[in-house]
């Protein structure tokens, strides 16, 4: 398998574009394992991070499956995204304004369960928050587990309003938002240990200020924190 090196400061985009397109060329069949992330790491002339990145967003598309201790095995043509299809409406049945207008609810109701959980939070909620935030950051660039320790935060944080409504609301809203992003998520967001930082960094804000008590910088926070995740987002549409 022939890669190009790259001339110069790329992002993982770049170098799972090409790998792609040589599976897509039949230079790699189904079936057939990758070369490890090291030596494609170095043919490419990254580093292993940028190099792992890469890869995950090849999984993300259904190119390749990444098995523990078995390298990357490239999948059928049938289980692939379509070239050119944007890797998030391709994953899920939804038109692109149907997806901007979850997102734009999300953010409605996750800066009201910001606001209320500061107003109305115990001591337990504060707990289990605490242990949710620290699982994400334990577990930096492990694309399952960060989506996971993620989902059960923002759900705890609806808990914390302590209104059955509200919780309601919450999980009625995300499920079609998980289902639409979750390769983006997974791809994006957490397998990369940079961004899956960011991540970490954000809900230990929100969790500070529902912590305090102050409702405005709670709602702050979380508004900072889902501008950071739809811009990532949006770049798949």
């Amino acid at each position: 398998m022939q890669v190009k090196p790259l001339s110069k400061q790329n992002h993982y985009e770049a170098i799972a574009e090409q790998l792609r397109t040589l599976i897509d060329e039949g230079s790699v069949a189904p079936g057939d394992k990758l070369p490890s992330a090291r030596e494609l790491s170095e043919r490419f002339g990254v580093g292993r991070s940028t190099m792992r990145e890469a890869l995950s967003a090849l999984k993300a598309m259904g190119y390749i499956d990444i098995r523990q201790g078995g390298g990357s095995i490239v999948r059928p043509p049938e289980e692939r995204m379509a070239a050119g299809t944007p890797a998030l409406l391709a994953a899920a049945e939804a038109s692109r304004e149907e997806l901007l207008e979850l997102l734009e609810a999300r953010r409605s109701l996750e800066l009201a369960n910001a606001q209320l959980a500061a107003h109305k939070r115990s001591d337990g909620d504060i707990a289990r928050l605490r242990e949710l935030a620290e699982g994400m950051r334990q577990t930096l660039g492990d694309d399952l587990d960060g989506e996971r320790f993620d989902m059960e935060f923002h759900l705890a944080l609806a808990h914390a309003t302590h209104n059955r409504m509200m919780v309601q609301l919450y999980e009625s809203l995300m499920a079609p938002i998980e289902r639409t992003i979750r390769a983006v998520r997974r791809a994006e967001l957490y397998a990369s240990r940079e961004v899956a930082g960011q991540l970490a960094d954000a809900h230990e804000l929100i969790l500070q200020a529902v912590e305090r008590g102050d409702a405005g910088l709670a709602a702050a926070e979380m508004g900072a924190h889902l501008e950071h995740v739809e811009q990532i987002v949006m770049r798949h549409l």
